[in-house]
């Protein structure tokens, strides 16, 4: 990706003058009468014009370093602003103005053309276990999901890097409501900006596991996690980021050439292509067969191991044979076997595992040489699964 690519031109700002018509390009001039209902008509397109500007602006979090670079250059600015810049995107500010190092002149300037907060925390859960779960408004009027995880070695977030999903996984609370749109890399990095100012901590671990296929959104994805490495920024390792995905082989293969050294985890959840059809429509495209020699690929090139994530579902793909059938596929491979339990979603035909059903597939595979876990369930009090909460606050909306 050229990261020297020319940059978008800075909007127009808009001039709001008087009590006439706005123009095209949201100019308001002259002196006009108007009735009080024509007064609230007006009001309504300076603020519908007002908002255009302000979506328009170029979200600072979206420029790599050297984007930010170019960009400030048009402004005549030195190099050294970059970096000052780039220091503040990453801390705890909401506004330009907390740029305290920065001269007011150019401070005012950026919040003409630039923006660095879009969220907007619309709800919050948190479990009786610790896992918190986010909804964020985004400014175009879109909600996504973020979940803060605490474990032994630290936090860890759960990221969303799409409005919506193509996928169509049948047990994934996001099929259903279909696909809106990618999120930028500003995007997903603003969800661990925003969760955390508000748990007051550093977040050490991301998993791209939220609503949306990586893969799908590959360029925005790998410019996030270049992004979250920087020295001045987050500094979050990068074999602390999981990348999450549901089989798409070129994004495999793709990600094993990037020379980042991220962890890969694969949705599998069954042992055979007649099973993992009925689940995944993916794996009509790219069967299990494909999907395995991409990751030993991915394997032999980066030195990480898989996770193969496994959902465990009662009397479909969680009996001893099915352990034997995967023991098949991924023997030998540097991988590790994730055995989770399945949520409950509405709709979904299959049920959970039962737990001695768990412990048999997992003594199977730690049987045959292959590293297995059983995953320790969180936030199944405030539907912290991928796309629940979504799910069931854009179902209330439409039922109103």
């Amino acid at each position: 990706m050229d990261n020297t690519a020319e940059m978008p031109k800075p909007p127009e700002t808009a001039l709001i003058t008087g009590n006439a018509q706005i123009t095209g390009n949201a100019q308001i001039t002259g002196n006009t009468k108007m009735t009080e209902a024509a007064k609230m008509t007006e009001a309504a397109k300076i603020a519908e014009a007002a908002k255009i500007a302000e979506t328009a602006k170029i979200n600072l979090l979206d420029l790599s370093c050297d984007e930010l670079k170019l960009f400030l250059s048009n402004y005549g600015q030195k190099n050294f602003r970059t970096r000052q810049i780039t220091e503040w995107l990453y801390k705890d500010i909401n506004d330009i103005d907390e740029m305290t190092n920065i001269p007011k002149e150019l401070r005012e300037r950026l919040k003409e053309v630039s923006r660095i907060r879009t969220f907007k925390l619309m709800q919050k859960y948190i479990s009786k276990d610790g896992t918190v779960k986010y909804l964020f408004g985004l400014d175009d009027k879109n909600i996504i999901e973020s979940v803060l995880m605490e474990y032994k070695y630290g936090l860890a977030l759960c990221v969303s890097t799409q409005v919506g999903c193509k996928m169509g996984c049948k047990f994934c609370a996001s099929s259903g409501l279909g696909f809106i749109r990618n999120l930028t890399s500003g995007e997903i990095m603003e969800q661990i900006l925003a969760v955390q100012s508000d748990c007051k901590n550093r977040i050490g671990n991301i998993v791209l596991m939220g609503i949306g296929e990586p893969f799908d959104n590959y360029e925005n994805v790998i410019k996030f996690i270049k992004q979250v490495n920087i020295a001045e920024g987050l500094n979050i390792s990068l074999r602390k980021i999981t990348v999450s995905t549901c089989g798409l082989v070129p994004g495999i293969l793709k990600l094993a050439n990037e020379g980042l050294p991220v962890n890969l985890s694969l949705s599998l959840h069954a042992p055979t292509d007649e099973k993992r059809s009925a689940l995944m429509p993916i794996n009509k495209v790219y069967s299990i067969d494909k999907i395995i020699e991409a990751c030993k690929i991915y394997t032999e090139k980066t030195g990480r191991r898989i996770t193969f994530e496994y959902a465990m579902l009662g009397g479909f793909n969680d009996s001893e044979k099915d352990a034997m059938l995967l023991v098949k596929k991924i023997k030998g491979m540097l991988c590790h076997v994730n055995l989770i339990p399945a949520n409950t979603i509405d709709g979904f035909e299959f049920n959970a595992s039962t737990r001695e059903n768990m412990e048999k597939f997992k003594e199977i595979l730690e049987t045959n040489g292959i590293t297995a876990t059983i995953r320790r369930e969180l936030g199944t009090d405030i539907n912290a699964a991928c796309g629940q909460l979504r799910r069931k606050v854009i179902e209330q909306k439409t039922e109103m």
